[in-house]
């Protein structure tokens, strides 16, 4: 019975936990779908739908209540009061190219009523380094608010019309395209949905359409290009830009008037799209028309800009990789900018009788630009005047071009309209921007291969002290100015904090590629960490880092004294930059935005990238680090570089031990201890890999039979062995051993 008894208790058992393993997994299952559901929904989520939750109804609209369903690619949403419709709201960047300085889309949320008036709108994101650090964002928050009560729709009717923007000295780039991106998107959002009265398909040309013919291809002198139009021309002379600013109602500006007579040239401008191929063979001549058609994509077009006076429409405050902010090409309701890459300074027109111009420059219309070579567009030149130390005036003059009939020919009634190839079209935009960068990263490449022998073949190097002082010098001269100071290309734990948030939210491999010399950096210093650790990027290829040693080696040429901070001080400070490392770290996981603003602990960017053009409080801090670094060599590299913090820690990964070490290192000698320039080498001999630069001063001393007490001990044994052999023994041989043995400036104290 007993049996009998417990079977069926088992057998229940059993199916008991059967059924609990069923729903346990039915509710594991569960959690997933629903995980998953959850995953999708915040992966489909648009733009408009993340943003719109920032703002209330009332913020865009005053009294509206409440938002409609997000509908339309791009989407749109209907702002609604009491339930009724009473106008729209959309994010700028969905509708208009909207990227700033950074290379990244600012997000503005605008509202538009039914009357195509702006109503209100909100800056809701954006990676601006001049407005995250510098300039106050409230600047910026006063300049979008003062949009409300825009008539969208009056601006469009009134063709040439321009609209007043407040500049905010120090960030022009990122007001224009504030400026251009809000209206641009507000157009359009008006045109689709009729509001105001405008009607939609602003881009279609009535009658009869043309593209450019490319049988017409034969070159012609000056004269004729301006007489049929196919070079345009703008002239200013100082009383034109005299006159224009003082229409502005800016009694400063109108006081400050340009020096010089009246007719004096202020600016003599040229424009003409060299795509078109007799104006391109005419203006380029033929090798560089050559090269511009190698240069250009299918659909792409390319214009000349030509000017001499004393006002640049280029200027000089952009900085490379940076955007042009003096003037933009128009085109129906599409704003075009360029930046540093789409650009080539040409020497001169070749065109027969041309004038000689102090500027001739090139510009490759974005393949993404929805431009037509052969429909009317203007150039858009703004003109400023400095009004106080912080303060400009602004004022816009237009060049109007319209390709001349002869070079165009009619497109079928039949034939679809030609269309511009979107970027999902052609190659990926990283891609693009790596061909652009072929030269640079050709010189990177080649750089980094150097610095890999120097690293293989070290002890080769290091037998000649000489030759490898030389060496060292070189390549830190070319890393301060080629990679730094040209390239911009100065690597930031802001990338660090950049990539462990892309790993846990959304990693995308075209985000890292869109810098490849920062990429290709990247890529090198995790291989040389495995081989030598934070040395070989921190030594060698941080363009701060070789800033400071090469101010330190002139500082110790002029004898500025050097401070030698003591072991037990040194070994508890150089923590200091893990700390600052792990805070920032820490900060980057609640919020990445606030973690860039605190990496300025960094003076990269003031030193490096804006080249100390930034608020004395940066400047002051740079400077005062590289000035503490006159005294004690590479200071901040030492204690408070939280980059060299974030590679040393996988950098313990290494993989070899490439530095050579004596018994005698510590034991008793100090030689190599009181030289290391970074303190890296312990009083007992070993070497920390994780504070060690990879300057090879070491091994250098490790090879020097003058220095290395250990090399000279065996020297003088050497040349007694040799000396006997011979039946000679120098007096100053035996001199030379006796001071030898006297090394007590390498002893322990």
């Amino acid at each position: 019975m007993y049996g009998h008894g417990t079977m069926p208790c088992r057998r229940g058992g059993v199916a008991h936990f059967i059924g609990r393993a069923k729903s346990a997994i039915s509710l594991v299952a569960g959690l997933l779908a629903a995980f998953s559901l959850m995953a999708g929904a915040v992966q489909a989520a648009t733009p408009l739908e993340r943003f719109l939750p920032k703002v209330a109804p009332a913020d865009l609209m005053p009294g509206a209540d409440a938002f409609g369903p997000v509908e339309g690619e791009p989407p749109a949403v209907e702002i609604l009061k009491e339930g009724r419709r009473v106008g729209f709201a959309f994010l700028n960047s969905d509708f208009v190219n909207a990227a700033g300085y950074s290379g990244k889309p600012i997000h503005v949320l605008v509202g538009l009523d039914l009357e195509a008036r702006i109503t209100g709108a909100r800056l809701v994101d954006h990676s601006e380094p001049i407005v995250l650090v510098g300039i106050p964002e409230k600047k910026i928050r006063d300049v979008i608010d003062g949009y409300a009560g825009f008539d969208v729709a009056a601006f469009v009717r009134a063709k040439g019309a321009e609209h007043d923007v407040d500049i905010v000295s120090g960030a022009t780039v990122t007001v224009m395209v504030i400026d251009d991106s809000i209206l641009r998107a507000a157009i359009k959002v008006a045109r689709r949905y009729a509001l105001g009265g405008l009607p939609p398909a602003a881009r279609v040309v009535a009658g009869p359409r043309f593209e450019v013919d490319p049988t017409v291809d034969q070159a012609v002198d000056w004269e004729t290009l301006l007489g049929e139009g196919a070079v345009r021309r703008l002239r200013l002379s100082v009383e034109d830009a005299n006159r224009l600013f003082a229409e502005s109602g800016d009694a400063e500006a109108a006081a400050r008037r340009e020096p010089g007579g009246p007719d004096d040239e202020y600016i003599d401008l040229y424009a003409a799209v060299v795509s078109i191929p007799s104006i391109g063979r005419s203006l380029l001549g033929e090798g560089e028309y050559r090269n511009l058609l190698k240069a250009l994509k299918p659909d792409q077009a390319a214009i000349l800009l030509a000017a001499s006076g004393r006002y640049s429409f280029k200027g000089s405050g952009y900085v490379r990789g940076g955007i042009f902010d003096r003037f933009q090409v128009i085109q129906g309701d599409d704003s075009i900018r360029f930046r540093d890459k789409n650009h080539k300074r040409l020497g001169r027109v070749t065109a027969d009788g041309a004038p000689k111009l102090t500027e001739v420059d090139l510009f490759y219309l974005p393949p993404d630009a929805a431009f037509d070579p052969a429909v009317e567009w203007r150039l858009e030149l703004l003109l400023t005047r400095e009004t106080g130390p912080t303060r400009k005036a602004y004022q816009t003059v237009d060049l109007v071009y319209k390709p001349p009939q002869k070079y165009l020919r009619q497109i079928a009634a039949a034939e679809p309209p030609a269309t511009t190839p979107g970027l999902e079209e052609g190659p990926p935009l990283w891609q693009r921007l790596w061909r652009d960068k072929v030269p640079e990263t050709g010189v990177l490449v080649a750089a980094l291969g150097v610095l890999t022998l120097i690293f293989f073949f070290q002890d080769w190097l290091a037998r000649r002290p000489r030759l490898t002082e030389w060496v060292r010098n070189g390549f830190l001269l070319f890393t301060l100015f080629g990679i730094g100071f040209y390239a911009n290309a100065q690597l930031s734990v802001v990338n660090v904090m950049t990539f462990f948030n892309a790993l846990v939210h959304d990693f995308r491999w075209d985000y890292f590629l869109m810098e490849p010399l920062i990429f290709i950096l990247w890529s090198s210093v995790t291989a040389q960490l495995l081989f030598w650790g934070r040395g070989a990027f921190c030594g060698w290829l941080c363009p701060f880092g070789a800033m400071q040693e090469l101010l330190n080696k002139l500082a110790k040429r002029l004898r500025v004294p050097q401070v030698r901070v003591p072991w037990a001080l040194h070994q508890r400070l150089w923590p200091v930059k893990y700390m600052l490392f792990l805070v920032l770290f820490g900060l980057s996981l609640y919020s990445l935005a606030f973690a860039e603003q605190m990496a300025e602990v960094e003076p990269f960017k003031t030193a490096i990238v804006l080249k100390f053009a930034r608020e004395w409080p940066f400047v002051l801090f740079a400077v005062a680090l590289l000035g503490a670094g006159l005294f004690i060599e590479r200071f901040y590299c030492r204690y408070l570089c939280p980059l060299g913090a974030a590679l040393a820690i996988p950098g313990r990964l290494r993989m070899f031990d490439w530095l050579l070490r004596y018994r005698e290192c510590g034991h008793p000698c100090q030689r190599c201890s009181n030289e290391c320039m970074v303190g890296a080498i312990h009083p007992e001999g070993q070497i920390n890999p994780n504070e060690c630069l990879y300057c090879l001063n070491c091994q250098t001393l490790y090879h020097d039979d003058r220095r290395c007490p250990v090399m000279i001990q065996r020297r003088l044994k050497r040349e007694r062995r040799e000396a006997q052999a011979s039946k000679i023994l120098p007096t100053s041989k035996a001199k030379e051993k006796e001071s030898a043995l006297e090394l007590v400036d390498f002893l322990p104290e």
